[in-house]
């Protein structure tokens, strides 16, 4: 039985407050990052030189890999300021950041203008909004860790995904409005929805001011600081090595896999089924942005009923049944498409597998409590940033040529050895629970 150390099951006023700022703000910020996502087919177009399909393709991948590129940097920069100065800097910065790099790229001139260097700015701009997206949401999360507790802990900072969906499925509605010619004729329209994701941004930049550092962090640190006065050490001669434990190797190694897992899931969904569509369907761009607005859709619905149920079913639980549906539903997909491979069909597939991914949500705050409180910004969005950019990697361009020799069924080649080690993953953290409840 996995049980609770401590109860919490209402929120306070600060609490409540919270919630209402990182929320909006992970909405803003996601906003903002799968604008370019679910217009990528389109913007590609613009920033990027005319390839034939393959290479398109690849190029397809390449740009949607650019977010993930510099993420380990990212981590390290971030993870330092959100250890060292707190979770409340990180999560204003990284708004602000997006909010600039939004206003760039609704700015810049397209390659047919200025040539490659459209490309590069756009490439670095793409960098940055990935690099501040995920400390975002990992600060965000970890506020939301370090001011709670189980069972009410699971569910709120399983709001924080509840949240970056919104994002996303907003930004894929914006982009599907802006993208459709009979609505916006002009060309150039879509920066529109840039400026308007920059605007946004700016404000909850401003907002999130208001926010107060994170108990756990701002306690730990203050009784820290209270007991090197009484014996006249500074803390900034002590070595945060001696303050916290080391991390268990086995620990780092499970998070790692479990974050590996959502990537290849994500780009099945949203990256791989629109190409699918696009080249098997006869797809408009704007066709695709449409349907993958309703997967969203069904996706954001299942991310809400996660973060209710994970009130009630312990979240450990929850992540192995996702894992168990989600493979059932896989199992079928080449069998469908080989037969017949009609919108429907994807578009239920989509669906199937937005609903059951299987990732960390909503067991997250079970994973970072077992990383020290001074090494836990670093240490986990070190982690996740490593294992996001080693399986987008391998997924978008694995897939490419995967299924290019052996079909749909190539799938199987990444998702079985992710699905493995994402339960070996799983069971890890079980076993640390028990042991912890003992």
């Amino acid at each position: 039985m996995l049980g609770y150390e401590q109860e919490q099951r209402s929120l306070n006023k600060e609490q409540k407050q919270a919630v209402g700022l990182l929320s909006i703000g992970t909405f803003l910020e996601y906003f903002d990052l799968m604008l370019y996502v679910h217009m990528a087919i389109l913007l590609n177009n613009l920033f990027f030189p005319e390839y034939d399909p393959f290479t398109f393709s690849l190029l397809t991948a390449f740009s949607f890999c650019s977010t993930y590129l510099l993420r380990p940097i990212g981590a390290l920069i971030f993870g330092y300021i959100g250890d060292h100065f707190g979770r409340k800097i990180v999560v204003v910065l990284t708004t602000l950041l997006m909010a600039i790099t939004c206003v760039i790229i609704g700015s810049m001139l397209t390659y047919a203008q200025i040539g490659i260097t459209a490309s590069w700015v756009l490439t670095i701009c793409r960098i940055i909004q990935g690099m501040s997206a995920t400390a975002e949401a990992r600060g965000a999360e970890l506020y939301l860790t370090e001011n709670s507790a189980p069972p009410i802990q699971y569910p709120l900072v399983a709001i924080i995904t509840v949240f970056s969906a919104i994002g996303t499925t907003v930004a894929l509605g914006i982009a599907s409005i802006f993208t459709n010619q009979n609505i916006y004729q002009h060309e150039s329209s879509w920066r529109i929805a840039f400026f308007v994701g920059a605007t946004i941004a700016f404000v909850g930049t401003i907002a999130r001011t208001s926010l107060k550092e994170a108990d756990a962090f701002s306690n730990k640190r203050n009784k820290l600081k209270l007991r090197l006065q009484e014996n006249n050490i500074m803390l900034e001669e002590i070595d945060t090595d001696i303050l916290d434990p080391k991390v268990p190797n086995a620990t780092s190694i499970w998070y790692f896999f479990i974050q590996c897992a959502r990537p290849p899931c994500f780009y099945f969904v949203y990256i791989y089924c629109g190409d699918i569509l696009k080249r098997e369907c006869g797809f408009t761009p704007n066709q695709i942005i449409n349907q993958n607005f309703w997967v969203s859709i069904v996706d954001l619905l299942g991310i809400i009923s996660l973060a209710f149920i994970s009130y009630k079913i312990h979240p450990l639980k929850i992540l192995k049944i996702k894992l168990y549906l989600f493979f059932t539903s896989l199992i079928f997909f080449p069998i469908m498409l080989n037969y017949n491979p009609t919108p429907l069909y994807i578009f239920i597939f989509q669906c199937l597998a937005a609903l059951f991914v299987f990732d960390h949500v909503p067991a997250a705050p079970i994973f970072y409590k077992y990383f020290p409180v001074f090494k836990r910004f670093t240490y986990t969005s070190m982690l996740s940033a490593i294992a996001k950019l080693f399986t987008y990697i391998i997924t978008s361009f694995g897939l490419v040529y995967i299924t290019n020799y052996l079909g749909y069924w190539g799938l199987f080649l990444i998702f079985i050895p992710v699905g493995i080690t994402f339960f070996m993953g799983v069971t890890y953290f079980e076993k640390m629970e028990k042991h912890r409840s003992l």
